[in-house]
């Protein structure tokens, strides 16, 4: 088991829903935090204020992961204020829902370029001072959508799709430098987005669910938990955080 006080995590969309259970689940274990958000600056404010308050240290790095510059930002950030990145969860991502026969070329793409060009760019910066100092945690929030598929989302399910064996890739590539790279892939997550659905959408959900519930963000936090902090002999991996919903 690693310690991982004085270890330093990015996490993207760090400031609301899984991300924000992420950055609390790291935080509370001894880990510093740089708190990607894009556009949730209040939340993002509000959650570096709780973990300081607790004893922890964090900041926030305002960013899409979709811009090319966004990624050294976060880097840098990381190596100027704590002197070191450890830790890389990659969770930003989009959705523009819509049958493939309506869907643009823009909406498209910019999940793509979101879901799945994001953490490609933001994990290159990340790469370099880890293999340099031996050690890295990389994460991936792909999605059981990418697994199995879903209604209206062909543009989601190609990016979380690719994200699994993006990371199988960079898994092989970096198997001997002491970096590893997994992914989580969660089912129907009870976050801000779900709670918006209405109640008899919810209620068909859950009928799919085998275990009859939705998860928590802190399930899905968990299991990020245990590949960072436990998970020194997995790589290549993808954990299933989804009641069963995808076997």
């Amino acid at each position: 088991m690693n310690d991982l006080r004085g270890r330093t995590a990015i996490v993207t969309g760090g400031a609301r829903g899984i991300g924000r259970a992420v950055c609390e689940r790291l935080a509370g274990e001894g880990c510093r935090l740089v708190v990607n958000f894009n556009g949730s600056a209040a939340a993002a404010a509000a959650l570096v204020g709780r973990i300081e308050s607790a004893g922890g240290e964090a900041v926030a790095v305002a960013g899409s992961v979709a811009d090319p510059e966004t990624g050294e930002l976060l880097v840098r950030t990381a190596l100027d204020v704590f002197g070191r990145i450890d830790v890389l969860v990659n969770n930003a991502g989009i959705t523009r829902d819509s049958t493939a026969r309506r869907m643009t070329d823009e909406a498209f793409l910019d999940v793509i370029e979101t879901n799945l060009t994001g953490a490609h760019r933001v994990a290159r910066a990340a790469l370099e001072p880890m293999c340099e100092a031996g050690f890295g945690r990389i994460v991936n929030i792909s999605s059981f959508v990418g697994q199995i598929g879903n209604f209206g989302q062909t543009n989601y399910a190609a990016s979380k799709a690719g994200l699994i064996g993006w990371s199988k890739a960079l898994a092989l590539e970096l198997a001997r430098t002491g970096v590893t790279v997994n992914c989580v892939a969660p089912g129907f997550i009870d976050t801000d987005m779900l709670q918006a659905v209405p109640d008899r959408i919810r209620e068909k959900l859950i009928e799919r669910i085998p275990m009859r519930r939705f998860g928590a963000a802190g399930d899905v936090a968990a299991a990020v938990l245990y590949l960072v902090r436990d998970g020194d002999y997995v790589t290549g991996a993808c954990i299933d955080v989804n009641g069963g919903l995808a076997m």
